[in-house]
């Protein structure tokens, strides 16, 4: 069950982007997010978030995102942890790759959401079988 709810947000998220619907793809991601380990932030919040998500679909700068490798850390009633691979191809061609650790929340309203990303350095997604 945690599997599937956790490969249907991959999914969804991917869509979303695909689609550069910004409304939809930030319903997925809970305002009290904290993503980790993007250099040069120390943490990258809510708004933040919003504004480049919106800049990169109003932009055509986001070609599409897509998820490889699935690896279930931790589930409890209300919180899901797992770890994929995420690669990140802009409209130029620029490809973006790393391992990401990504904790959802089933948030009040029974809607899961992104509360934590943090994209793992290259030796523990290797360690974790996520990247070769």
């Amino acid at each position: 069950m945690s599997e599937a709810i956790a490969r249907q947000w991959l999914e969804d998220a991917s869509t979303t982007a695909a689609m550069k619907n910004h409304a939809a793809h930030m319903a997925l991601i809970s305002k009290k997010v904290s993503l980790q380990g993007v250099p040069g932030y120390e943490n990258i919040g809510y708004d933040d978030w919003a504004a480049q998500t919106l800049h990169e679909f109003k932009n055509n700068i986001l070609k599409s995102v897509s998820y490889k490798g699935f690896k279930l850390i931790k589930t409890t009633a209300t919180h899901i942890m797992f770890k994929t691979f995420e690669t990140v191809e802009a409209s130029d061609g620029t490809i973006n790759a790393q391992g990401i650790e990504i904790l959802l929340e089933k948030e009040p309203d029974g809607e899961w959401r992104l509360v934590q990303e943090r994209i793992l350095p290259d030796d523990e997604a290797r360690h974790d079988g996520l990247i070769s």
